[in-house]
């Protein structure tokens, strides 16, 4: 008789579920996005003999009612508290309860009193061994990977499973597709290097094109979202531009949906590497601001340089036909009370039609978050909290509520200019809030 294993995604706040105003002031549909792929990719790897099932928090009931013999549990920190809870009611259940991902791996003692077991770091190498312990009874509570996965032996991630669970409710139009793992840089607000380590290892580029081949055959486009894949004359760089040039030739019906980058990377490429962009069919950049140099500090109000190299980018974007859709970050430590009206004038000059706002959060396994924690100026530990949209730290030159008012400002004059994408079909109208 086989025995079960149920994947769990937990449910956490949004945006626009913090603050429901936000449904009023954006004329856009919420973007609800499949789960991330580290369940994907255990399931992959979990062995034939385990029946595997899925539920995602958000739109499933869980099934406490149905207890499997194994529960894994995959979450980040805005999703942590929310895990926790589920540990502790399916141990009660009667369940094995096993948690990865990002929060168990960079809180691991906290996550670790509502799991029998936690996997800290990459979970491929390690996850068939819990397994065996499970049935061998020699459970242990912590299971790390002596090395980095080698990315050429994955297989590709079983997004199967999230497809099988839309509905009405829950039905995206991308999914996520990998290109690396791990990464050498030390930017103060990412986790990665923490819970993937410091080697930045590039996929094969026929693992990225199966991966969007397979979302291909579900009717699903694929979502690019690494930055490091342009860092010029990189490999990584070699890999993105040889991938794209695979799904240009193959003339996929689908396609990709937008693609991760920053300022500096949109200002570093050559219109040959735009014009291979375009070929493969990519109409919209995903600009992610506040944690580079040019959008700490362009606005600032004193540093006019990183200011128009941010126009320049903006329009760089636009001139090579790829929208920038952006993701303005509000809360580092040169930002001041100014900082609001600033970033609505240079996107009111260079004609931006859709943005989002994120207040900087400081989350665990970063630079920031221990250097805000030595410093005394963390707020809170309730990790529901930190999901972008909440102040959970003391600011360098405002008040909290200084901060917090003014993300919400960001939102409401925005959009008031831009009540015509209401006019725009789902897609083009769909924005993450």
């Amino acid at each position: 008789m086989s025995r079960r294993v149920r994947f769990v995604y937990p449910r956490f706040a949004r945006h626009a579920d913090h603050h429901p105003e936000l449904r009023e002031a954006v004329p856009c549909n919420e973007y609800f996005g499949g789960p991330s792929l580290g369940i994907a990719c255990m399931a992959a790897v979990t062995p034939p003999e385990w029946e595997i099932e899925f539920r995602d928090d958000r739109v499933d009931n869980v099934g406490l009612d149905d207890p499997p013999d194994v529960v894994a549990i995959s979450c980040f920190t805005p999703s942590g508290v929310r895990a926790m809870e589920l540990g502790d009611a399916f141990r009660a259940a009667g369940s094995k309860v096993v948690m990865g991902g990002i929060f168990p791996t960079t809180c691991t003692d906290e996550a670790g009193l509502h799991a029998d077991a936690i996997v800290v770091g990459e979970g491929e190498g390690v996850w068939p061994r819990v397994l065996l312990d499970i049935e061998a009874g020699t459970l242990a509570p912590r299971y790390r990977a002596t090395e980095d996965v080698d990315p050429s032996t994955l297989p590709l991630p079983r997004v199967d499973l999230y497809i099988a669970r839309e509905n009405g409710i829950y039905c995206p139009d991308d999914y996520p597709v990998q290109l690396s793992r791990g990464c050498m840089l030390k930017c103060s607000s990412c986790a990665i290097p923490a819970v993937l380590g410091r080697s930045l290892r590039t996929m094969p580029v026929s693992y990225g094109l199966a991966q969007i081949e397979q979302l291909e055959r579900h009717g699903k486009l694929a979502c690019l979202t690494e930055d490091t894949s342009f860092f010029p004359g990189s490999p990584q760089q070699r890999a993105l531009g040889e991938l794209l040039d695979a799904v240009a030739e193959r003339g996929l019906k689908m396609g990709v949906s937008y693609v991760g980058i920053s300022m500096p990377m949109i200002l570093a490429q050559t219109s040959s590497f735009y014009a291979r962009l375009r070929r493969a069919g990519v109409t919209m950049f995903y600009l992610v601001g506040g944690f580079d140099p040019i959008t700490r500090g362009a606005f600032t109000g004193d540093d006019p340089k990183n200011r128009q190299r941010a126009v320049d980018a903006f329009r760089r974007a636009m001139d090579e036909g790829i929208e920038p859709y952006t993701s303005f970050l509000v809360g580092n430590e040169d930002d001041d009370e100014g900082t609001f009206d600033r970033m609505l004038e240079v996107s009111g000059e260079v004609g931006l039609k859709k943005a989002e706002f994120a207040i900087r959060t400081p989350y665990p396994g970063t630079p920031d978050h221990a250097a805000l924690s030595r410093s005394g100026r963390l707020l809170h530990r309730d990790w529901s909290r930190y999901n972008d949209a909440n102040v959970v730290f003391q600011p360098a030159k405002m008040s909290v509520e200084r901060l917090q008012r003014g993300y919400l400002e960001l939102w409401r004059e925005f959009y008031k200019s831009r009540r015509s994408l209401e006019s725009l079909d789902h897609r083009e109208r769909t924005i993450q809030f």
